[in-house]
C-alpha cells in the first residue's frame, strides 16, 4: 500500500465530497468507487487522487441539448 497521508478516512472523503459517508459505503458496494481498508485497523480508506477524479467527472457539463422556450 502506498503512503497512508495519500488517503483519506471515511468521514474526511465524505466532507471532502460533500456527500454523507453512507454514501461512500454505497458507492464502495456498487464498485462505483474503490475502498481500501488501513492494514492495522481497518478503516476504510479513499485515495484522495481518485476522489479528484470523482470530482472532475461531476463537475463537467453535461452534453444534453438544452431545451429552447418558445416565446409567449
Amino acid at each position: 500500500m502506498p503512503k497512508l497521508d495519500e488517503y483519506l478516512r471515511i468521514t474526511e472523503a465524505a466532507e471532502y465530497l460533500g456527500v454523507a459517508p453512507n454514501t461512500l459505503r454505497n458507492w464502495g458496494r456498487s464498485g462505483k468507487l474503490v475502498e481500501r481498508r488501513h492494514p492495522v485497523n481497518g478503516y476504510r480508506l479513499y485515495a484522495k487522487i481518485e476522489l479528484d477524479a470523482l470530482l472532475q467527472q461531476t463537475a463537467e457539463p453535461t452534453s444534453s441539448p438544452t431545451r429552447k422556450r418558445k416565446p409567449r
